[in-house]
């Protein structure tokens, strides 16, 4: 059913792209009701508009919060047009009919990104908007509604071919976007409200604003250091992730993290044993990054990490001792992990929506031998410490261990192979020996040539999710050569 668009509601807080709208509707011969700005906007383009007070006739008040909350106003709006009684109400009342409804909210998103002052922040709270934009979605089948300027052009496409008009598909097309708009932005306030946002210096660089939004107490306790920006958070994030892998481990945890990516790991009888052992697997990438460890730091962990520079150590406690030693540095930060359990679930803004996912929890499915022969005892622990590393570095991604230290990782590259000649050379670069080691690899291999690879640098042992059309290529190389190869069943991308 086509509506002819006779008079329209326009009061917009963006005017990019609104011109030609408004000229259009004004040839079509629409009669425009309008506010403030937006009637300022119009009438300098030399096109006649109604101003909502005379109509309403109640001024603009209290500083410009109730201009448009009027039953005149909402009356013209939700009138249905096929129901008599609400016909006669309009006519008895003086209420006009609005077959369009053009309103977009005020900049609550882009407020709270550029400033912390309450104040500012709550008067970009709309009411008027989401209420006129929520009547005239809800009376769609006589009422056209645009909540974003990102939909006038599509509109002035319509009105164009269709002289004035638009259907009832239309219609209702452009009010699901409209209810779609007012929850994003109801989600955004309710955010605000409940929970805490917290000012960042910059963000990943130094031209870039910044906030964290949630509750970082309920992870941590910070007891010393300069706040926390918002790299240290990312990484500070994956360091917590990681840790959360061993949290029921009875030995001694302790990695670093660098650019959220893993570059040395170690699980020991005793916390200094365990932080020899994970600076050991790369000492040139620890500088400036985050130290974590599932163990309380004493006196004596403390005396040697202090002798590096580094940005955050999370810790499940520390010794009165220890912190007055890594408290010298001012800028230092020191985390108290509370231990607490993650949410389940990871969300990532992209393009105008959010991804959300369940969060990557477990190590493997199965845990099926397949190659030429079966893990040791000691194997199969090296094997299930690299699978659980190997989950925390970025695709593709290839660690390395042995003896549950972490001595090569490849991590981010566009190529498995890549991956794996990053993690060779690594470990060649501090001196470990691939001689009996364990390789564990994020995903599949597609073809046998990693394996044969690595069993050339001295590698046993593979473990991996399986799953190519081509395993039994990996496999049967395994058999011939008396390698061992774990398939899990689970597979662990991170991009």
């Amino acid at each position: 059913m086509n509506k002819k668009i006779q008079s329209a509601l326009i009061s917009v807080f963006y005017k990019e792209g609104l011109e030609t709208l408004v000229q259009t509707l004004h040839k079509l011969g629409v009669a425009i009701y309008t506010t403030g700005g937006t009637q300022q906007f119009i009438e300098k383009l030399g096109i006649p508009c109604i101003a909502v007070e005379s109509v309403t006739e109640y001024p603009s008040i209290l500083g410009g919060r109730v201009k448009t909350l009027h039953p005149k106003m909402f009356g013209g709006i939700l009138g249905r047009r096929n129901v008599d009684q609400d016909l006669e109400e309009m006519k008895q009342y003086g209420i006009p009919e609005l077959d369009l409804v053009i309103v977009d909210l005020y900049p609550f998103k882009e407020t709270l990104a550029s400033t912390n002052e309450e104040a500012l922040i709550i008067e970009k709270i709309d009411i008027g908007g989401p209420s006129m934009i929520r009547a005239a979605a809800k009376n769609y089948r006589d009422v056209t509604v645009l909540a974003s300027k990102d939909a006038y052009q599509t509109l002035n496409d319509f009105l164009i071919a269709q002289e004035g008009t638009t259907t009832l598909e239309q219609r209702k097309y452009f009010a699901a976007n409209a209810f779609e708009v007012v929850m994003q932005y109801d989600i955004a306030i309710s955010n605000y409200f409940n929970t805490k946002t917290i000012p960042l210096r910059y963000g990943e660089n130094p031209h870039q604003q910044a906030h964290f939004i949630g509750h970082l107490e309920e992870i941590f306790t910070q007891l010393h250091g300069k706040e926390l920006s918002y790299n240290n958070l990312v990484d500070v994030d994956a360091a917590f992730q990681l840790i959360h892998e061993f949290k029921s481990e009875q030995a001694a945890f302790f990695a670093i993290i660098k650019h959220t990516n893993v570059c040395g790991a170690a699980l020991r009888p005793s916390g200094i044993e365990a932080w020899q052992a994970a600076l050991a697997g790369d000492p040139e990438s620890a500088f400036g990054g985050v130290l974590v460890c599932n163990a309380a730091i004493t006196k004596e962990i403390a005396e040697a990490i202090h002798e590096i520079f580094f940005e955050v150590l999370i810790a499940n406690d520390f010794d009165q001792e220890a912190l007055d030693i890594l408290q010298q540095k001012k800028n230092r930060i020191l985390l108290k992990n509370l231990q607490g359990e993650f949410a389940g679930k990871n969300e990532k803004s992209i393009l105008n929506g959010t991804l959300t996912q369940e969060a990557d929890q477990g190590n493997f499915t199965t845990w099926t031998e397949e190659g030429g022969r079966t893990c040791t005892e000691v194997e199969k622990q090296d094997a299930y410490f690299a699978n659980a590393l190997c989950k925390h570095l970025k695709s593709n991604a290839i660690a390395i261990v042995k003896d549950r230290q972490m001595i090569g990782k490849g991590c981010g590259q566009t190529s498995r192979i890549d991956a794996l000649k990053q993690a060779i050379e690594k470990a060649a670069q501090f001196h470990f020996e691939l001689k009996g080691a364990v390789l564990a690899s994020d995903a599949f291999f597609p073809f046998d040539d990693c394996v044969k690879i690595a069993h050339a640098q001295g590698i046993t042992v593979f473990i991996q999710p399986g799953g190519s059309i081509r395993d039994k290529d990996s496999i049967q190389y395994c058999k011939d050569n008396n390698l061992a190869m774990v398939i899990t069943g689970m597979r662990h991308f991170k991009h």
